[in-house]
């Protein structure tokens, strides 16, 4: 059986399935226009497809250009958004209104926020940052950072 996003919700634990399909909603609410819904690395993903960007991912050119990642985790969901890795502008707004949004501390690697409590996900927030960065704009941050 191929695996779905619906799928991939659907095989997730009871407490996780609703924290990740609501944050895959709220993205999928307020991304701008032309960001592609698929699977990609095995997790529901916001991609520029390549029907845009034929380029597609430096790394592996056969994938889409990877922007925004929902993934449960053994300890936590993380939500991955390659504009707050790339853009440190972006990191700096998102950093300083995490706070006003959620009671836990921010848990943060490169692009990856990691949610452990279920009943503390700022979806307000990530409708806000899902507005931040329009195709253009990830694909010229995208382009001024790789290194072929």
């Amino acid at each position: 059986m191929k695996l779905t996003i619906k799928s991939y919700i659907k095989s997730l634990p009871k407490d996780r399935k609703e924290p990740v399909n609501k944050i895959i909603r709220v993205v999928e609410a307020n991304i701008p226009t032309g960001y592609a819904k698929i699977l990609n690395y095995n997790m529901p993903s916001f991609v520029i497809p390549h029907s845009i960007y034929p380029a597609g991912y430096h790394v592996t050119p056969d994938l889409p250009l990877p922007f925004i990642g929902v993934a449960s985790q053994k300890n936590h969901i993380g939500f991955y958004h390659m504009g707050i890795y790339a853009d440190s502008t972006l990191l700096d707004w998102f950093i300083s209104e995490y706070p006003k949004y959620c009671k836990s501390k921010l848990d943060m690697g490169k692009s990856c926020v990691r949610f452990k409590k279920m009943d503390d996900i700022p979806y307000e927030l990530i409708a806000e940052l899902s507005t931040k960065m329009t195709i253009q704009d990830w694909i010229t941050i995208y382009e001024q950072n790789i290194k072929i």
